[in-house]
């Protein structure tokens, strides 16, 4: 691209974003780790509800060794309820990593970054544009659509040549000036503007350069391919009691879905298997304790990003066993109140509101 037409596009989108930014809490510091976190935070996740976990993250774990020094507990319920856990294990790790190898600074090279845990090419692009203004791209999923309409790209974007493409482009479009700034408005473009289905071209400030605007295909772009059916699945919990109204909970192992989190004993019902009988199975897998099952408390219905679940949970009373953390990372007796205590999905949270109410304090049994 030549670089005239490219400094006439960064202008024209700087000078729009200055009237148009959104006013986001992120924008109003360089500081490294603020940013490193927004952006984690960002990821998968409305602007509308990030904005209270940053203020409350941030006030919880003001610096990189503040949140180093916790304990993985402590940020997984920090973060619950945001969803995609496995970015605030990351999180966690990383930070313990520059503590460990970087001295506690954050590192302002992509090699650097791209060696933590969780951070990818465009993490690495948003803090190295906004807090180091150093002229690199921040390629998320509005700039990728940004580009692809004003390149008339044909190609399936999820393709990797296609997105090494686009990525290609977006550094052509970067200026050496405020790149950070330039970078969050072709994000705002993006969101506000060049939006998935019926852009609002005729606002658009770079409507002109747009090559798929000239030939009306901006609402078939950008390319993807045709998504496979959502599998549904059906799982059980059980709400497991003692003889003084202790409730009995697991810790999911730190790898996969939900990793660190805490939930009811359970799991994954088999083709033609009845619910109580998985019910049964799963918890003698987990923990090697046997129960009777009772009324189901509540179905709770959730959807993650590949699948849906239905998520059955019964009242259950414990037969026999002491319990052992076979099929879980830990296991706990808990008074109903300390419930509020530990770190567990929005479905294990519906269940608790379903059947439960609040009582006294925790031991292990």
């Amino acid at each position: 691209m030549p670089k005239q037409l490219s400094d006439h596009i960064a202008d024209r989108i700087l000078i729009w974003y200055a009237h148009h930014q959104r006013d986001l809490p992120w924008r109003k510091t360089n500081d490294p780790y603020c940013i490193w976190v927004s952006e984690v935070m960002l990821q998968q996740t409305q602007v509308e509800t990030v904005i209270p976990y940053y203020h409350r993250f941030l006030a919880r774990f003001p610096t990189v060794q503040a949140l180093a020094a916790a304990s993985l507990d402590e940020v997984l319920k920090a973060w619950e309820n945001m969803g995609y856990y496995a970015r605030a294990r990351n999180l966690h790790a990383a930070a313990r990593e520059i503590m460990k190898r970087l001295g506690g600074k954050i590192p302002n090279t992509r090699e650097e970054l791209i060696s933590l845990s969780g951070i990818g090419s465009y993490t690495a692009g948003a803090i190295l544009s906004s807090a180091f203004q150093l002229r690199v791209p921040a390629v998320d999923g509005n700039v990728r659509r940004v580009v692809s309409r004003l390149f008339a790209i044909k190609e399936p974007m999820n393709k990797s040549q296609t997105q090494q493409r686009v990525w290609e482009l977006a550094e052509g479009l970067v200026p050496m000036k405020t790149p950070g700034h330039f970078n969050q408005a072709l994000m705002d473009l993006g969101a506000t503007i060049c939006i998935p289905r019926k852009p609002a071209c005729t606002l658009c400030p770079i409507q002109e350069f747009c090559q798929s605007y000239k030939c009306q295909s901006q609402n078939a772009l950008p390319v993807t391919r045709a998504r496979r059916p959502i599998p549904h699945k059906h799982v059980t919990a059980g709400v497991i009691l003692d003889d003084h109204g202790r409730v009995l909970i697991v810790q999911r192992p730190n790898q996969g879905l939900l990793g660190g989190l805490w939930k009811f004993p359970g799991g994954n019902q088999q083709p033609g298997e009845a619910l109580e009988t998985c019910l049964r199975r799963k918890i003698h897998e987990e923990l090697c304790i046997e129960i009777v099952t009772g009324k189901r408390i509540t179905s709770v219905n959730h959807a993650y990003t590949h699948f849906r679940i239905t998520l059955h949970a019964f009242h259950c009373t414990h037969q026999a066993g002491e319990p052992q953390a076979l099929g879980c990372a830990d296991w706990l007796w808990v008074t109903r109140h300390e419930l509020n205590d530990f770190a567990f999905s929005k479905a294990d949270r519906q269940v608790i509101q379903a059947g439960l109410s609040t009582g006294q304090k925790s031991a292990r049994d």
